[in-house]
């Protein structure tokens, strides 16, 4: 069901972990499946680059590795740049999602939107 590489970032993920001096907190839901997401991101204030990010996921296999997997899109990007990842971009990237878990690609996204929105305020 899931390939090696959303398996990989299930058992491993590298920026799974609370930031306690995050810049920004983005957060998304999806009621209908029960996942929650929080990231946390570190801003480079001269470049608008992130610099750090960080996630917190409660959800299924395919929820976690996506949080990782845009958690490594978004690193050294800038919000600018971040903003312009897509789900596609989240799922192409570890391999294809199953159609019943493309949400979780979304959810993700809409995260990162989220927090990028704070940043604009």
């Amino acid at each position: 069901m899931y390939s090696k590489k959303v398996l990989n970032h299930f058992n491993n993920p590298k920026f799974f972990g609370k930031m306690k001096d995050a810049d920004l907190i983005g957060k998304a839901g999806n009621p209908r499946c029960g996942d929650l997401l929080t990231l946390y991101l570190k801003i480079d204030k001269k470049t608008n680059k992130i610099k750090d990010i960080k996630f917190e996921t409660l959800g299924c296999a395919a929820a976690i590795a996506a949080s990782d997997m845009i958690c490594e899109l978004a690193k050294g990007k800038t919000l600018e740049e971040a903003r312009n990842i897509t789900f596609r971009d989240v799922s192409n990237s570890l391999g294809k999602l199953p159609p019943l878990k493309m949400h979780c690609a979304q959810l993700v996204t809409e995260a990162l939107n989220d927090a990028i929105k704070k940043y604009k305020k």
